[in-house]
Order: structure tokens, then sequence, then C-alpha cells
């Protein structure tokens, strides 16, 4: 005949209890861990296949914020390009009017000299405007000097690195200076400006005037190119970070919900394994009274 064996040397009860406890215990401090981080992968204890994962991504993540920041300097140095370059431009079309009525031989004397003065103050401002268009240290487009091509060295073009893998972006500069220098024509009382011959030859298709005037307006397409680009790399980045961040929840981060709820049925479960301990240590006890009772 078979029962339940009575024994003080070993308590099966108390044992089975103690393994029921000890088992809730452990569920209870991996349940208890999710809530206190938020994650079901806090690290490579938890799941290392899915922590390695994680970390790739969070280094994916921490590249492409870093890229952004880099992409976001070039933002500012190429908007502050090309407002210059559209001053420029605005200003070269005054010239160019000037240049007109330069170019009349009717315009004499007093009349001509105010004509060129006026045209002096305007290149002047071409001057400032490029002397002015500097970011943060950088310039796209050159800073003017006395001389053609004497540049500082903070002029100069970029290359920035636009994504995760390091690739780089870049963008050229513009000699700015040598453009300025060839419609200065040497400021008021110039030999070219005195010559309504030679300034209509400034102003005809492929004139020194004329061929400045374009390549100012094709840096501005270059310049608002570069600038869409970058544009666009930044959303592409930001999207990305947001997409790798929502794979990267789906990987590791805890169900709080489900996790809760699941605490609250381990606590239970851990008071009801303690009493079952409880009780099972009492059986000894009662063996001794049996043998009290003899």
């Amino acid at each position: 005949m078979s029962g339940t064996l009575n024994s003080v040397n070993t308590n099966t009860g108390a044992m089975v209890a103690l393994d029921a406890l000890d088992a809730t215990n452990s569920q209870l401090n991996s349940v208890q861990k999710q809530i206190s981080t938020g994650y079901r992968v806090a690290d490579a204890v938890d799941d290392g296949a899915a922590y390695a994962v994680a970390q790739s991504v969070r280094s994916s993540v921490g590249a492409l914020t870093t890229a952004n920041q880099q992409l976001g300097s070039a933002q500012g140095l190429l908007s502050t390009t090309s407002s210059a370059l559209n001053d420029v431009s605005n200003i070269m079309s005054s010239m160019r009017d000037v240049l007109v009525n330069l170019a009349s031989s009717a315009i004499t004397g007093n009349e001509r000299s105010q004509y060129e003065s006026q045209y002096a103050s305007l290149t002047a401002n071409v001057k400032s405007f490029v002397q002015d268009s500097i970011y943060n240290g950088q310039s796209l487009i050159g800073n003017i000097n006395n001389s053609a091509g004497a540049l500082p060295a903070a002029y100069g073009g970029i290359s920035v690195v636009r994504n995760e893998v390091g690739t780089a972006y870049t963008v050229g500069a513009f000699d700015a200076s040598t453009a300025y220098h060839a419609i200065s024509f040497g400021g008021v009382g110039s030999t070219t400006l005195a010559s309504a011959t030679q300034v209509a030859a400034l102003i005809t298709a492929g004139g020194t005037f004329i061929t400045q005037a374009n390549s100012v307006s094709t840096e501005m397409n270059t310049y608002g190119a570069a600038t869409n680009f970058i544009n666009n790399q930044v959303s592409y980045n930001s999207d990305k970070i947001n997409s790798l961040n929502a794979g990267l929840g789906s990987l590791v981060d805890a169900n709080l919900a489900q996790e809760s709820a699941l605490l609250q049925a381990l606590q239970i479960k851990q008071q009801l394994a303690t009493q079952s301990l409880t009780l099972a240590d009492q059986t000894p006890q009662i063996l001794l009274s049996l043998v009290k009772g003899a």
C-alpha cells in the first residue's frame, strides 16, 4: 500500500512549495525589471541576439543624428550663400540699368559722372554682400580683397557626411573675387565707363558684365539645388530614424500593460507559494505531536 511519506528528514511538500516559490520569484524579478526599465530586452542577459541587433540599430540612429547635425550646419551656410548671391544678382540688375545709360553717347559731362558714381556705389554693395556672406567662419563665395584671386583661408567648398555610413556630399565654391574685379572697372572715372562704346560692349551677349551676371545666376541655381538636396537628405534621415526607432521598439520594448497584469498575478502566486511553504514546514511539528501522544 502506497501513501504520502511522513518524514522529518525529507519534507516533500516543502520542497515542492520552495521550488514553486523560487520559480515565481524568478518570474517576478524579470517582470519587475521590464516594468522598471521599460524594456523587454534591457541587456544581453535578457536576450543576447535581440540585444545585439538593438545595439546595432541604436548605433545607426546615433550616426544618422550626427549626420543631420552636420547637414544642418551646411544648410545654414548654403542659406547664407544663396541670400548673398540673390542680393548680388538684384544689385547687378540695377548696375545693368546704369550701364545702359552709360552706353549712350548722349550722356556726357556731369551727368555721366553721376552715373559712374552710382555704378561705383552699387559695385561697393556687391563687395559688401560677398564679404558678409560668412557663416560660422566659412564662406562658399569668397571674400573680396584688393586684388583679384586673393581670397581668405575661410573660403572654399565643403564636404559633409550625409548618412550613417559616412558617405560625403560635396558643395563647391564660387570665386566671387574674380567676378567682382571683372565688373568693377577701376571705379569712378575709369576709362571703360567713360567710353559709351566700351560700355555697350560690356552688356552685349558675351560681354564682360553679362558674362559675370550669368555666372552669378548659374551659382544661384547650383546652390539652390544643393540646398534642396540637403533639405531632402535631412528629411529622409529623420524619417529613417523614426523607422529605426519604431523597429527597435518592437524588438526590445516591454508591453507595460501586459507586464503590469502579469505582475499582479505573480504577486498572488508568490503569496500562495509562501503560505504553502509555511504549511509544509508545519508537517514535522505534527509528527512531533504524534510522538508526544504515544
